[in-house]
């Protein structure tokens, strides 16, 4: 702590104490005040340099079937990350949203003995995790879920060279397609990307120049992309012309997948907002206005549940 002690004139001539306090705590990093930082109490060469080990905050490792997409029926080694920061009302995986002080790591692939770790996990640790994972032949490619994948962008700029050396397995990024910052920092080390492409009136969240400019870093990065969009009975169809419109203004190739809701259990619910999957009749109805603008428009529901995958 630095105490100045100043003494300031009165207009009568009195003099009046004025006592400035000032407290600097320093913490891994520097907090400045202001008129200080051009003073000799604070320099940049002054500042220690330190390096920070790359970790991340972890849900679970486990091996699946992709149940959502183009990847659909396909074998995948799931890494999901924890932390999202959006808020959609039909979530189905709010409980990632923070980050837990533990994640569970699968031991064999698909056997769910899973095991406890805390958080955060260096990179070298789930290096050795999806390792395990990894048997000859089983999986097709790895997954980063979420949470928010890319709130970990610098984590990944790391992880993803030395993982994709190791298990020479494509990697595939699931995101809310909200963070084309980010995306930047890996678009070398992705094979393909599932977009979800959020309406504002299913998810609450909107998100339309963020997406044109996520889709359009895929391009022109010729990564392999699609977009997802989950619709409910809430579904306003002017949302899905928009969408369309969006899409096939950067390329009619690029495949929609529609992905009705699955409602939540009780015990998942954190809305009073009901999410109720749309009639058939609906669906019907949205897929023919779409395909009036986009080429490529599919119906695939969540299988993994059908399957009671997780």
């Amino acid at each position: 702590m630095i105490k100045h002690k100043l003494l300031v004139k009165g207009n009568e001539g009195e003099e009046k104490q004025l006592r400035l306090t000032i407290e600097i705590k320093v913490k891994n990093s520097f907090s400045i005040v202001p008129h200080l930082a051009r003073s000799h109490c604070y320099h940049p060469m002054n500042v220690k340099k330190t390096t920070l080990k790359p970790e991340a905050r972890l849900m679970e490792i486990f091996s699946a079937i992709q149940g959502e997409g183009l990847n659909v029926g396909t074998r995948q080694i799931f890494i999901r990350f924890a932390i999202c920061d959006l808020r959609c009302h039909f979530c189905d995986s709010a409980y990632t949203w923070t980050a837990p002080s533990t994640c569970r790591i699968e031991r064999s692939p698909g056997s769910r003995d899973f095991e406890i770790h805390s958080n955060p996990v260096p990179l070298s640790i789930l290096i050795e995790w999806v390792q395990r994972q990894n048997l000859p032949s089983l999986h097709d490619s790895i997954s980063l879920t979420g949470g928010e994948p890319l709130l970990h962008a610098p984590f990944l700029r790391e992880f993803l060279p030395e993982v994709r050396a190791l298990t020479n397995l494509p990697i595939y990024l699931e995101t809310g397609g909200h963070r084309p910052e980010q995306l930047k920092l890996i678009l070398p080390y992705l094979d393909s990307v599932g977009m979800d492409l959020k309406l504002p009136s299913v998810s609450g969240e909107s998100y339309w120049l963020e997406h044109s400019q996520f889709l359009q870093l895929c391009l022109d990065a010729n990564i392999n992309v699609f977009i997802k969009i989950i619709v409910s009975q809430d579904t306003d169809p002017d949302e899905l012309k928009r969408s369309a419109s969006l899409v096939a203004e950067l390329s009619q190739e690029i495949p929609i997948f529609l992905q009705p809701v699955t409602p939540l259990a009780e015990n998942q619910k954190f809305s009073q907002l009901p999410v109720l999957a749309p009639l058939p009749e609906q669906v019907l109805e949205w897929q023919a206005l779409m395909k009036q603008i986009a080429k490529q428009v599919r119906v695939i529901p969540q299988t993994h549940k059908m399957l009671n995958q997780m």
